[in-house]
């Protein structure tokens, strides 16, 4: 090969040798700047993101638990508190045989088949990862025990707990419900309201009651601690405290002395009470027997005990009430009265016949009247003395359904009253729209509003439905003379550590526009029901204040035509109840009720005497003879609002020192 050809070959390896190395240098130059890019990306851009990342690794959060607030009745006497106990509780995602960790955790505390029930039931509700309780309030033997041999048993540890304690026990359960643990239903309706975050570590929520209704005052707002951790997640040392603030605590209106000389009085009975302040709707006792224990409910009720209290006939669980709907019977006599005078469809004066029986034109059906013999001639405020049923028959008819339902409508009759509790009933005040939507399933004659359908409706029977609420809030606003309050049990919330309380408004939130004229003759005859003649006159005896009322019995099956009624050769469930209504004082009213008693009959044999000795105790301070030395709460002490502030952030320390707490070895 000549030398210029080599020559050539030469320069040709040459430019591709140097066109390789500018190739990878412009490689190496390229990769350097990624990487450069990729520094300046992680170290600039995105500093703060991944120092946030380093810092939560290195810091843990760890909730506080605030103290719930306190309920108190109107007097200072504790209705619902805290207090601290020790709990067994198991992380199931860190234990490797549960079965084998619970029994050998068997040889250390007692652990019964109760609590092995509910520990199934709540495995079964909780995730995997979360705590759940396998025994609470342990002993403190039983906490210093578990602390010694804690190291045996990953995923099992003892907390200092806050637990709720309801001293009344079935004489609050009503009013105060209860909590329980936070299930799936719960987390939802807290993530819907944006609430989650306030809830990080708590194990309980209002369920039911004042529990439930003011649960966002009763929480409080949580706490954390900022802990450095080291790489095993051990806690090395607390960098920051944010204290919890503990909830408010709530005033009721209710006077619990009162209520439990309702609760005796009832006895063993069925059935419920509830008394307002007309001046400002406060809600003074608020009973429904029976009742039931709501500690079985905090920390979850075994499925018997459930079933127990699902099955029981007295349905204990209902709240008679708030949700429990009755025919009115007589009580609804005195509204009937108020209609039928702004109506027009008689006046003061106006004197009719009250025989033994009514009959509709050209119907042989007899509507009789509880006294067979009738009552002869009366005007309207004999009529309500006495209760002539054929009275009010002959006066419904004349109205007509359209006239009698907008007026007694105004009393907040077959309406919600708004009270703050949940579940409350609505009630029926019939009318030919209602019983259309009633029965919209059924053929057009049952849907259909016969002209004797409105006659029973005007002695309280046929399709009213009433609660014991209901008919308290009525009667108040009837007592006031038409100015109607929204019945409450709260009278004011308490912020214990700030020394701040908010009232509940109690302005009025109607106003009746009936003529004062009609309140005083309707309250005049109501008067006359405690006096002789009067179907109430026994308890009007040696009254030392005034009052006015109305007996009623309400019918809970149809008696056949011709039939006559006879309590004993009928089944307990299915007699007559026994109504009673009444204010006091007549000329200023401070109080008003609404009793009921289940299928005890005549109202004024068993619902009477117990409205006569609450109303007693109310303004007279006097104690029912048969009861003396029975009660626990009648000789408590009054305390002022500052003293119990005071008690109240006394107590909330001790609670949160305790709660902080951690058992010894």
């Amino acid at each position: 090969m000549s030398r210029p050809t080599r020559f050539k070959n030469a320069q040709a390896e040459e430019s591709q040798f140097q066109l390789r190395l500018i190739v990878a240098y412009a490689i190496m130059v390229l990769l350097f700047l990624l990487l450069v890019s990729r520094f300046v990306w992680l170290q600039v851009m995105q500093h703060e993101h991944f120092s946030t990342l380093a810092q939560n690794n290195r810091i843990s959060l760890v909730p506080i638990l605030p103290s719930r607030g306190l309920i108190v009745d109107r007097n200072g006497v504790i209705l619902a508190q805290n207090y601290s106990a020790y709990t067994l509780e198991l992380t199931l995602s860190k234990i490797d045989d549960l079965d084998a960790t619970i029994a050998e955790l068997g040889t250390l505390v007692n652990i019964t088949p109760r609590d092995l029930k509910l520990f199934k039931k709540l495995r079964a509700e909780t995730r995997s990862f979360e705590a759940i309780p396998l025994k609470t309030k342990l002993s403190e033997e039983e906490a210093a025990r578990m602390a010694a041999h804690a190291w045996r048993f990953p995923g099992v540890e003892v907390k200092a707990r806050l637990f709720r304690d309801y001293p009344f026990k079935e004489l609050t359960s009503h009013v105060l419900g209860y909590i329980g643990r936070i299930n799936t239903r719960d987390v939802e309706r807290l993530e819907e309201e944006n609430k989650t975050t306030n809830y990080r570590g708590t194990t309980y929520i209002g369920k039911t009651g004042l529990e439930y209704t003011y649960e966002d005052e009763l929480h409080g707002t949580v706490g954390f601690e900022e802990m450095e951790t080291d790489a095993g997640g051990r806690a090395i040392r607390t960098l920051r405290r944010t204290p919890p603030v503990n909830g408010r605590s709530l005033h009721l209106a209710l006077d619990i002395r009162l209520q439990e000389i309702a609760d005796k009085l009832f006895g063993k009975r069925r059935g419920a009470l509830v008394a307002i302040d007309p001046r400002d709707g406060g809600v003074l006792a608020f009973l429904s027997k029976p009742g039931f224990d709501p500690s079985l409910f905090i920390d979850g009720i075994d499925s018997q005990t459930w079933k127990e209290l699902n099955e029981d006939w007295e349905k204990p669980l209902v709240n008679r009430a708030l949700r429990g709907l009755y025919p009115p019977g007589s009580t609804f006599k005195p509204f009937m009265a108020m209609a039928a005078l702004e109506a027009g469809s008689i006046g003061p004066n106006d004197v009719r016949p009250a025989p033994g029986y009514f009959t509709l034109p050209g119907s042989s059906h007899q509507f009789r009247d509880s006294n067979p013999r009738g009552n002869g001639m009366a005007n309207l405020a004999k009529a309500i003395q006495v209760s002539s049923d054929t009275f009010f028959y002959k006066l419904a008819w004349d109205m007509g359904i359209d006239r009698i339902h907008p007026l007694i409508g105004q009393f907040g009759l077959g309406s919600k009253t708004g009270i703050d509790l949940d579940g409350e009933a609505a009630g029926v005040l019939p009318s030919k729209e209602w019983k259309a939507r009633r029965f919209a399933k059924y053929r057009p004659e049952v849907r259909r509003w016969y002209p004797a359908d409105v006659v029973s409706i005007g002695i309280g029977q046929g399709f009213n439905a009433y609660t014991p609420l209901q008919l308290a809030n009525g009667v108040a606003t009837l007592a006031n003379d038409g100015t109607m309050f929204k019945p409450h049990l709260v009278q004011k919330v308490v912020d214990p550590q700030r020394g701040k309380e908010a009232l509940i408004g109690a302005s009025p939130t109607r106003r009746l526009p009936f003529k004062a004229a009609h309140f005083d003759y309707v309250k005049h005859g109501m008067q006359m029901v405690l006096q002789p003649g009067g179907t109430a006159a026994r308890i009007g005896v040696n009254l030392p204040y005034t009052m006015a009322g109305k007996t009623g019995t309400a019918q809970v099956v149809q008696i056949k035509q011709g039939a006559k009624y006879n309590a004993a050769a009928i089944a307990e469930r299915y007699r007559d109840h026994s109504w009673f209504v009444a204010f006091a004082p007549v000329e200023a009213p401070k109080i008003a009720l609404a009793v009921i008693v289940e299928n005890a009959g005549f109202g004024a044999a068993a619902a009477a005497p117990i409205a006569r000795a609450v109303t007693d105790f109310y303004l007279t301070g006097k104690v029912p003879a048969d009861l003396s030395g029975q009660l626990q709460t009648v000789k408590t002490e009054t305390r002022s609002a500052e003293e119990i502030a005071r008690a109240q952030a006394e107590r909330a320390a001790e609670e949160q020192e305790s709660h902080d707490a951690t058992p010894a070895p």
